[in-house]
């Protein structure tokens, strides 16, 4: 299996394929609205603003698995991000990222990409994975990383 075998449905509950991200940079987010981080939306935002014209492209999937921290519906949840947080990136339908749940992208990245001494688990809202231009899993930031400190790597693929 490869990135590009894997789908997922977005915030309005429509099939999409990673084949479709072929050619692009890919940032991969975990992401909770009521999370003590969802100010990194913002970041987040602002890359994907910078880089979209450079085959960049961010993918938010929304998860509840830690503290409860995203109470919106699927249906609310791409407003409330946009109103609050500016964001227009695409978003996903809420997903688990951990467990027997877990969506097979996050299992596919975390087995490619370990998370140190937590294991491949996630450990928390916004853990971030970037993915080449070609589907390889490249990196993988811990949720404090800000999405800004990362830019030097968005940087480095999108020249490649």
């Amino acid at each position: 299996m490869t990135f590009y075998d894997l789908t997922f449905n977005d915030s309005k509950g429509n099939p999409l394929s990673m084949s479709a991200y072929k050619g692009k940079v890919v940032l991969i987010v975990n992401t909770a609205t009521k999370c003590g981080l969802a100010p990194q939306f913002s970041q987040l935002e602002e890359l994907y603003q910078k880089y979209k014209d450079r085959n960049f492209s961010i993918i938010g999937f929304p998860c509840s698995q830690f503290l409860n921290q995203e109470t919106q519906s699927d249906e609310s949840m791409e407003s409330v991000c946009k109103l609050n947080f500016g964001v227009t990136f695409l978003l996903a339908q809420k997903i688990d990222v951990n467990g027997k749940k877990a969506h097979p992208i996050f299992t596919y990245l975390k087995d490619e990409l370990s998370g140190g001494i937590f294991g491949k688990n996630i450990k928390w809202n916004f853990t971030k994975f970037l993915v080449t231009q070609d589907g390889k899993p490249f990196k993988r930031y811990a949720p404090t990383i800000k999405p800004f400190d990362i830019e030097n790597d968005i940087l480095s693929l999108l020249q490649k």
